[in-house]
């Protein structure tokens, strides 16, 4: 079964004749993303470490999608991908780094092998993947989009420490990358994502996954829809003005952390008490 044809939210052929690589783009908000720049007209190559999700996710996206396997932190897995991508389209002109992952554990149990990998997924293989882009392919060709995929909320994320300090590693390598590569028409942008619905929640505890909702605003998960077409959108022509920004998309959560609304701001029956308004300046 074949993915849709037409984005449900972008004019059609807004990516027509440009070619995007998805890291992590067989699963959750990766393979969601491959689904929309495809819907867009793109030209799509997924990679990740294991071939049979990639097989599969390509298979239901039909034929603007192909696969690749290659590890985001091996320098010669980012050559051959890279390389993959120029061989089958001629071209590169979107990078999304979308592989990541962390893991639940208290700051004071981070074991050094375990700061390191997070450290490497997250951080090394963002560096590597567009160092090796922008040398490989964009700068020979003048140009070319990275969006990198972070966390929200910015505040931290309690039980993963190394994951928010990966991630607010990679926010500032974007904007540094951003200022740098303008001389090479290389714009980079940022998507901080929230809680989404996706496989990857689902690895969390019990008690974790059943009051994520509870601590967004707007009292849902995110659609992994949502996400791509943010990601879609920064890679659209736009992107290119949003360069240096970080995006967050999380359902206001970057606002708050805990059940919403607030219980001082509920009556017994849960609902919300009227606030006293605010007299106007004259």
């Amino acid at each position: 079964m074949h993915a849709e044809t037409r984005s449900a939210t972008f004019v059609p052929g807004l990516l027509d004749g440009q070619v995007a690589l998805v890291t992590g783009g067989g699963t959750g908000l990766g393979l969601a993303t491959a689904r929309e720049l495809a819907a867009c007209g793109a030209s799509v190559l997924i990679t990740g470490r294991r071939q049979e999700p990639l097989e599969r996710a390509a298979g239901e996206i039909g034929a603007p999608c192909s696969w690749a396997t290659g590890d985001v932190r091996d320098p010669s897995d980012a050559a051959k991908v890279i390389d993959t991508a120029l061989e089958r389209h001629g071209r590169l002109d979107t990078l999304v780094n979308n592989a990541g992952g962390q893991y639940f554990v208290p700051a004071e149990a981070i074991a050094g092998k375990g700061w390191q990998a997070v450290m490497a997924l997250n951080v090394s293989g963002t560096l590597l993947m567009a160092r090796t882009a922008a040398e490989r392919a964009m700068r020979p060709a003048g140009g070319g989009m990275i969006v990198n995929v972070t966390l929200s909320p910015h505040h931290g994320l309690p039980g993963m420490t190394h994951s928010s300090a990966a991630r607010a590693a990679v926010e500032g390598l974007t904007r540094a990358l951003a200022a740098e590569w303008v001389p090479h028409r290389i714009a980079v942008t940022a998507a901080a994502a929230g809680h989404f619905e996706t496989e990857a929640i689902r690895k969390y505890p019990e008690q974790v996954r059943r009051g994520a909702a509870r601590t967004v605003p707007l009292q849902r998960l995110g659609r992994p829809e949502e996400h791509a077409w943010l990601i879609a959108l920064l890679a659209s022509p736009l992107g290119r003005a949003l360069n240096g920004s970080v995006v967050t998309l999380d359902g206001g959560r970057d606002n708050w952390f805990g059940p919403w609304p607030p219980p001082t701001l509920t009556d017994e029956t849960g609902r919300s008490w009227p606030l006293p308004r605010r007299n106007r300046a004259r």
